[in-house]
């Protein structure tokens, strides 16, 4: 059974914008960098309460998952916009006001995070995850998040969510319950 999750743009943004402000004055943000971390982040969210704190999905690149719709908005910022996506006038204003790229692959950001569009269990996985895994190399990040379930997928395909809760001790129980979340 596949599971999708509702993507959910604003709480996408406020969680770029919130692991940028975590990593500032430590190290430099890079779209890979963030990429990884909200991987962390969602993974540790998703085994703790359930899903994703923004509901993306992820694609098994070469370097690691990549969430697919967050990577639609910084391309958009860079200026290489996919032709498969096209957002509207005030999405794009709004990632435009948000954070801009910097030499093709930096991020910096233009504004603070808005908190209270993310639960507490969405700031404590971000922080969590930024503090685990922020500072580590391209190297480490990419060998970190060659996971079992980025394995499992085709390169440039989609990774199932199942196959990221099969990487979970509570696999079974987790994945009776996104089955039948109301008993």
């Amino acid at each position: 059974m596949e599971y999708q999750f509702d993507f959910n743009i604003e709480k996408g943004i406020e969680s770029i914008l919130y692991i940028l402000e975590l990593l500032e004055n430590k190290v430099q943000p890079t779209i890979h960098r963030v990429s990884k971390v909200l991987y962390f982040a969602d993974k540790e969210h998703l085994e703790k309460y359930g899903r994703f704190i923004f509901g993306d999905s992820y694609y098994a690149m070469k370097h690691g998952p990549v969430p697919s719709q967050i990577y639609d908005l910084l391309k958009l910022v860079r200026g290489d916009l996919s032709p498969s996506f096209q957002p509207s006038q005030e999405i794009s204003e709004q990632v435009l006001h948000a954070f801009k790229i910097v030499d093709n692959h930096n991020i910096k950001k233009l504004r603070e995070p808005k908190k209270d569009f993310l639960s507490e269990s969405d700031l404590e996985c971000l922080e969590h995850s930024a503090t685990k895994y922020g500072s580590l190399s391209f190297a480490e990040l990419t060998e970190l998040s060659h996971d079992r379930a980025w394995e499992s997928a085709d390169e440039n395909d989609i990774i199932n969510v199942e196959d990221i809760i099969k990487t979970f001790d509570n696999s079974e129980e987790l994945l009776e319950h996104l089955q039948n979340p109301h008993p």
